[in-house]
């Protein structure tokens, strides 16, 4: 890891693209932001052209590449940081508002994405400011579910779930929260795709969502865009789930003292260890996490090993929203039918 009173040594310039092609530039909306895009990003939602918060720009970037053996490359420092794999590409985020990307030879914009929209935007998020969590989030009646867990906990298969019962996804692994009120951390949208294993999906008819194609045979998860059931505007969090399997289905309330480590263990920057948690970030990030566990419910939640039981999960979740509704003096509105 390099030194954090080194400088990087980038030059970035107004070099061609690194293709050799001339690239259209293309406009989207996600959390909540216009993005300005040399690579194509249809998972995104497009927007009229406008003054971009986040321009995304393919050109040469002037910092080592890893090697087949090392694979990676991470360097973090305040205000910019670089991540490297060398199956994909090399991504530059700078000034809070920019990313520079120098695609590896033969690499596609699909493949370039699947970084781009997670780990990338996750750090470029959390820079700007956003507590991100790796975690998949739906809005029911005006509230916000949030589900962490491990790999292959069901995340994204839970949440599936609660929108083929009617409810909205807001985002799928990237997690952006505003703690612009940290008494009322609201969930900021993110785009209309979620990822899912072929079992999963086969279990769970999301009808209208379109499959993409599978992005690199590496890659098991397919994308499923969604037309319809997606929540464009931000919503309150309620719930916190940190989901693990069991017999049955169940929800218990976490302590403040385990609530707390499970949102630090969640975040999405943590992920990449303590240097990425340079100057004030690791502050910042503290305050953040704590203002979550002392003003969301977190949740214990048990999903039933099997896929055919997973609406056991969905009514106990629905009816644990309603109390969290009543709680808060709102009316409960009933879900949508699909």
């Amino acid at each position: 890891m390099m030194p954090r009173d080194q400088p990087f040594a980038t030059c970035l310039g107004d070099h061609p693209p690194h293709d050799g092609m001339t690239r259209e530039r293309r406009y989207y909306r996600a959390y909540g932001l216009t993005v300005a895009s040399d690579v194509a990003l249809p998972e995104l939602q497009p927007a009229e052209p406008a003054t971009p918060d986040i321009l995304i720009a393919i050109g040469m970037i002037d910092m080592p590449k890893p090697s087949p053996e090392t694979a990676t490359i991470f360097r973090f420092e305040p205000d910019r940081q670089y991540l490297a794999w060398h199956a994909v590409g090399a991504f530059l985020i700078s000034d809070f508002s920019r990313i520079d990307i120098e695609p590896a030879p033969g690499v596609d914009d699909a493949l370039l994405a699947f970084p781009l929209l997670g780990p990338v935007m996750a750090l470029l998020l959390h820079q700007r400011g956003l507590l991100v969590l790796h975690a998949s989030a739906i809005a029911a009646a005006g509230r916000g579910a949030i589900f962490m867990g491990d790999k292959g906990a069901g995340k994204s298969t839970t949440a599936s779930a609660l929108i083929r019962a009617g409810h909205d996804l807001l985002t799928d692994d990237v997690v952006a929260l505003d703690l612009a009120n940290p008494a009322t951390p609201m969930i900021v949208p993110g785009f209309p795709q979620i990822k899912l294993a072929a079992d999963a999906a086969a279990a769970i008819s999301l009808g209208q969502a379109e499959v993409r194609p599978q992005v690199h045979p590496a890659i098991e998860k397919m994308q499923h865009r969604l037309h319809g059931a997606f929540s464009g505007g931000t919503v309150p969090a309620t719930r916190i789930y940190v989901l693990e399997r069991g017999q049955k289905a169940g929800i218990t309330p976490l302590p403040g003292i385990a609530a707390l480590p499970a949102i630090i263990k969640f975040s999405y920057v943590t992920r990449f260890g303590r240097a990425a948690l340079s100057g004030d970030f690791a502050t910042l990030h503290f305050r953040q996490c704590s203002a979550i566990a002392n003003h969301v419910g977190v949740f214990r939640l048990e999903v039933p090993t099997g896929l055919d039981r997973i609406g056991e999960a969905v009514e106990l979740i629905e009816a644990d929203l309603a109390v969290g509704s009543l709680a808060a003096g709102e009316p409960v509105a009933g879900r949508r039918q699909r």
